[in-house]
């Protein structure tokens, strides 16, 4: 089983409304030295077997297609191709 974690995030240059107001929130919330919050999102795709080069490939195409938009959002693709079927999630 393979598993591929694409991380979006708005490109430095994009102005973050929403990271903004996360680092307001965290100062006002008694959290000091906050230099900047930038929000972005994550997709994991889990997909049966090992992955050839043609699959990667696709994966990189879709990520700058489908996954982020490329005017305003950068990507990164990290693949594991040993994860088991256990996951782990934080606590609250």
């Amino acid at each position: 089983m393979a598993r591929v974690v694409v991380d979006v995030s708005l490109k430095p240059e994009i102005l973050d409304p929403q990271g903004r107001a996360v680092q307001g929130a965290l100062g006002r919330l008694g959290l000091e030295g906050v230099a900047d919050v930038r929000q972005g999102k994550q997709f994991v795709i889990e997909l049966e077997g090992e992955l050839d080069q043609e699959q990667r490939a696709k994966l990189e195409e879709l990520a700058g297609s489908l996954l982020s938009n490329p005017v305003i959002e950068d990507y990164t693709v990290s693949i594991n191709e040993s994860t088991d079927s256990g996951s782990t999630a934080g606590a609250n």
